[in-house]
C-alpha cells in the first residue's frame, strides 16, 4: 500500500486524520501548510478573546431586544494587566503574542516540545502547564492534537485555574474535554470559553454551549478570510514543487523522516509567491517527465516556464 508514494501534503495546519507515525515508517515525508492559515487564526484568536472580555455578542443581543443599559455582571474582565497563557508555542501562537503585546498583558507558554530560550525571546516566559493554569486569567490553545494532547483540558485541570479564566481553543476540539467544560462553567469555576472547534462538529443542537451567555462560539472559521483561497493553493502548490525538485519544504510535520529520495535544505523567503517564480517549474510537466524518461530532453510546452 502506497509503494511508491513519497509525500502527503495537507493543506492547512492539523494533520489529526493522517497517520503520521506510520507514514515516517514508509518514508513519506509529511507536508502542512500553516503559514497558509496563521494570521487568520491569530486574528480569531484575538477576536474571540475580545468579543468575551468586551461582552460584545451579549451586547449585541440585548440591544437587538431593545435593551439599553449598562449591566455590571457583563463587565468581568480587563486585558490590561491580566495575564495570557499560552498552550503550545508553533507560529500561530507566535503571531498571537505578537499581536496581542500592545494590549499591555504579561504573558506565559507552556509547550515542552520548544526551547525556553526560543519562548523567552518571542515574549512570553516559559512555564510547566500546572503555573500556566494556575496564574492565567485567559488561556489561548494553538498544539495539535495528537494522542498525548487529546483531552489535555479536563476535570483536574479545570480545577487548577482561576474562577474569572476564560479558554479561547482555535486548534483542535478534543484537546478540551467538552463535558468537563461545560461543567466547569455551569459550576462557575472557570468564568467563560469561547471556541471556534468541538469534539463534535456541526456542534449538536442540543449541547449547553449553545445557551451559555458566558460563551462565545463560531462554526470552525478561524482560518478563513478573503485571502483564504489564494493562500491556500499558492503555499499548497509551492511545497509540491520544492519537493518535486528535491528539496525540504516550507513545513514537514516529521522532519526526522528519511525520505524516499534525496532532498536537499533551503532558505525559505516569507513570500511563497517569488519563490514559485524563481523555480518556475511547472508540476504536471515535472510528473510527466518523471513518468516518461523519454520526455526529458524534450523542450517544455508553452507556458512551463
Amino acid at each position: 500500500m502506497l509503494a511508491r508514494c513519497g509525500a502527503i501534503l495537507r493543506s492547512g495546519s492539523g494533520t489529526d486524520n493522517i497517520p503520521v507515525g506510520e507514514a515516517t515508517k514508509r518514508h513519506i515525508v509529511v507536508i502542512n501548510t500553516p503559514d497558509a492559515v496563521a494570521q487568520e487564526v491569530a486574528d480569531h484568536t484575538i477576536a474571540l478573546l475580545l468579543a468575551l472580555v468586551r461582552q460584545i455578542s451579549v451586547q449585541d443581543r440585548l440591544m437587538r431586544s431593545g435593551t439599553w443599559e449598562f449591566r455590571r455582571e457583563n463587565n468581568r474582565w480587563h486585558l490590561r494587566g491580566s495575564t495570557l497563557g499560552l498552550i503550545g508555542f508553533g507560529r500561530i501562537a507566535e503571531l498571537v503574542s505578537e499581536k496581542i503585546k500592545p494590549f499591555g498583558v504579561r504573558m506565559l507558554a507552556y509547550d515542552p516540545g520548544v526551547p525556553g530560550s526560543h519562548i523567552r525571546s518571542k515574549g512570553p516566559e516559559p512555564v510547566v502547564l500546572r503555573t500556566l493554569l494556575s496564574q492565567s486569567d485567559f488561556l489561548t490553545i494553538h498544539c495539535p492534537l495528537t494522542t498525548e494532547t487529546r483531552y489535555l483540558l479536563g476535570e483536574k485541570e479545570f480545577r487548577q485555574m482561576k474562577s474569572h479564566a476564560v479558554i479561547i481553543n482555535t486548534s483542535r476540539g478534543p484537546i478540551v474535554h467538552e463535558e468537563a467544560l461545560v461543567r466547569a462553567l455551569q459550576e462557575k469555576r472557570i468564568g467563560g470559553a469561547a471556541l471556534d472547534v468541538f469534539e463534535r462538529e456541526p456542534l449538536p443542537a442540543t449541547s449547553p454551549l449553545l445557551k451559555m451567555e458566558n460563551v462565545v462560539l463560531t462554526p470552525h472559521i478561524a482560518g478563513f478570510s478573503d485571502l483564504y483561497p489564494e493562500s491556500f493553493w499558492r503555499y499548497s502548490v509551492e511545497s509540491v514543487i520544492a519537493i518535486a525538485n528535491g528539496y525540504w519544504p516550507r513545513s514537514v510535520v516529521n522532519p526526522g523522516v528519511e525520505p524516499r529520495w534525496p532532498l536537499r535544505h533551503r532558505d525559505w523567503t516569507p513570500d511563497p509567491e517569488s519563490e514559485a517564480k524563481k523555480e518556475g517549474t511547472d508540476v504536471a510537466d515535472k510528473v510527466r517527465r518523471q513518468e516518461d524518461p523519454g520526455l526529458t530532453d524534450r523542450p517544455p510546452e508553452p507556458g512551463a516556464h
